[in-house]
Order: structure tokens, then sequence, then C-alpha cells
């Protein structure tokens, strides 16, 4: 069976029909180019189907609808809909199931949730690229500037991003409602829907208020990891994908267990490689976390060594983060991070979630092929240089 994109058994929801040449395989693998193109199908069946209200508004809205469905469509490892539909497969949903177009329909609805949370991060963060493409509040700003518009042009792009990020939230909701689950399925998903959107949101207060307020505890940086990334990237997918299939209280605890785990060893990764990834990987410009003044767990690990054991080096710190370093500051405070061992305190942290992780998936109901695929996922999400 195949899955054959833009067909649909409604607005959003993907058909499974004959096998074409250029259709993805079905069911699709998670972490595969097939399963990509599955969640992109869905994804972009969804903006056919918007298209036609977005116009009515005229080109003022529809040329910004247009940005945000190129920058939905233009890469991601499409995670949280892997997540989603695996967890949805290991409580024993059915890919040759009816249903099942909508399932995935509705997974990958997550990725506009991750939109609206990736477009309003680099407003926070005063990022200036993402995946290797100006910003959406960069973009808008230049477009402005290039029209000889009136006012600010920075106010401007900042202005549309914000509102293109609401809009990603509300069409993640308008895209499940309208992948034609069945209304018992819609009902157990809609909560851990709502927990999850409160969590992220939530999360994201926690993480500027701590730098706001100069709290510089490991504790405090692992509380925003939990709630800011861990929840709606590993987390509350899996729960939802359970929820969907209507596991049951283990499952569902194990599911949590897991994610909670390996979506915090994602972002504890993630701040490794704000620090010392490479910009030709990643997208972004090497050191941007430093630059902006993140309360990782990467800094707060350091700052605790160094009040301990280097005075000096805790000073260079907190007169460093936050400011506009050259790439020579940044390279000195790497060797800091290093010689501190914080880099090696963050790792073991990683393995050691990991490790807990898999033991909590492995004890679990889930089915022994989902079991097999989330390790692979836990591992390429640890392990990863992007």
């Amino acid at each position: 069976m195949t899955l054959e994109v833009p067909l649909s058994a409604g607005p959003g929801t993907p058909t499974r029909t004959p096998a074409s040449a250029d259709a993805p395989p079905w069911p699709p693998v998670p972490g595969t180019p097939g399963f990509a193109t599955a969640v992109e199908g869905a994804l972009t069946e969804f903006f056919t189907a918007v298209r036609p209200s977005v116009a009515q508004l005229g080109p003022v809205f529809a040329e910004p609808a247009d940005a945000l469905e190129t920058f939905v469509l233009r890469g991601g490892k499409r995670t949280r809909p892997a997540f989603a539909w695996t967890g949805w497969l290991g409580a024993g949903g059915d890919p040759d199931a009816a249903e099942a177009g909508a399932v995935l329909t509705a997974c990958a609805a997550l990725e506009l949730v991750q939109a609206c949370a990736l477009v309003h991060d680099d407003i926070i963060d005063s990022s200036r690229t993402r995946r290797r493409f100006p910003t959406v509040h960069v973009d808008f700003e230049e477009r402005h500037r290039a029209r000889g518009w009136a006012g600010d042009s920075a106010h401007f792009g900042t202005s549309v991003a914000i509102l293109l990020g609401d809009l990603a939230l509300a069409w993640a909701d308008d895209m499940v409602h309208a992948a034609g689950l069945d209304p018992a399925a819609l009902g157990r998903f809609a909560p851990v829907w709502a927990l999850m959107r409160t969590e992220v949101l939530g999360g994201q207060l926690l993480d500027i208020s701590g730098e706001a307020g100069g709290d510089e505890s490991v504790e405090a940086a692992l509380r925003i990891n939990r709630y800011k990334t861990a929840a709606y990237t590993v987390e509350r997918p899996l729960h939802l994908g359970a929820a969907l299939a209507d596991a049951d209280e283990g499952l569902i605890a194990a599911y949590r267990t897991f994610g909670t785990d390996i979506g915090i060893a994602f972002q504890l990764r993630d701040d490794l490689l704000g620090v010392f990834g490479d910009p030709a990987v990643t997208g972004k410009p090497s050191g941007d976390d430093l630059r902006e003044g993140k309360r990782t767990v990467l800094v707060a690990e350091a700052l605790r060594r160094a009040d301990a054991t280097d005075p000096a080096a805790a000073r260079l710190l907190r007169d460093s983060v936050g400011t506009d370093l050259t790439d020579e500051d940044v390279t000195r405070l790497r060797g800091v991070l290093t010689e501190l061992g914080a880099v090696g305190a963050v790792e073991r942290r990683i393995a050691d979630l990991t490790e807990r992780a898999l033991a909590a998936m492995d004890s679990s109901s889930a089915t022994p092929a989902a079991k097999q695929q989330l390790r692979g996922m836990a591992l390429a999400a640890t392990r990863r240089t992007a």
C-alpha cells in the first residue's frame, strides 16, 4: 500500500491508494525520506485547502501566508510527527486501517506547532538566520525596506512574524479538526494536545524569565528543557499517538518517561551544538547561544563548577555570556567550558538520560517493532550533529 498526495478524504487527510511511481511507501517509516514526504504531503494538502479563505483577504495576507507555507515545507527532520506516528503504531495502531490517513494528518499538524515555536523563538532570540535562510521577521523586515514603505522596517518584520506564528498555531488546530479523526479518538487526543500547547508556551516563559531574572542554576535550566522542549518534542507526541490508539495507562506512563528523558537529552545536545556546532551543518552561526545569553544546562554547569574552583573563569563567563562576542571570544569561551568539565558533564547527562529512557521503553508493552524504531530515533536525536 502507498500514500498518494494530495488526494483526500477531507481537508488535509491523505488517502491510501494503489501504488504509483512517485508515491512514498505505505506505511511511512519515521526517519526515512518517505516519511518526510508523507508528512509534507499532508501539510501541502492542508495549505491547498485553506488557500481560498486566505485569498479572500487579498495579497496583503496571501503573501505572508505563502511565506509561512514555504517556511513549514522548507525542511526539518519531522521529529514530532515521527514520534506521534510511532507512538500510535506502538500502541497497536494499524497502518492498514481506514483511519490511518487521518492519524498521519493529525501527527503532521505538529509541524505547525513547531513552526509557531520557531518563528517566535527567532524573534525572542534575535536570530537572523534559520536553516541558512533569513528568519521570518528578518525576511519581512527586508521586504519592507526594499519597498520603501513607511515606518520602521525591523518593527514591521517582527509584527508580521508574530502574527504568522499565531497563524501557524491556529492552523495546527484547524488541521487536526479537519483530519477526519473519529469523535472518540479526537476526544482522547484533544486534552493531550491542549496540555502540550500550554507546556511549550509556559516553557518559553520560563526561559525568558530565567534569563531576565538571572537564575543560573542547573535545576532551572533543566526545568526549562523539560517544558520548552521535551514535552512537545517527544513526550506529548508519543502521548498523542497513544491516545489515538486508546492505549492503556501503563504504556502511556512508559511513553512519557521515555519522552521526557529523550526530550531533555535532545535539548542538551542542542545546547552543545549551539556552542560547538558547525554552522554549515546546523544552519545557525556558531556561538549564538552564548551571544544571546541563553541559560542552558551547559552554561549553568560551567558556572557551578567555576564558582567552586575558578573565580576568574566564573567572572569571564558572567561578563561574556549575553554580549556581542567576536569569533575569537567564542573560541575562548569554548575552551573555558571544556576545561571546567561542563561539556563532559553534559555528555554524561545525555548518556544517562538515554539509558534510562531506553530501559523504560524496553520494559513497556509497546510492540517490538515500535521499541526498535524508538531506540533508533532516540539515538539519532541524542547523537545528532544538526
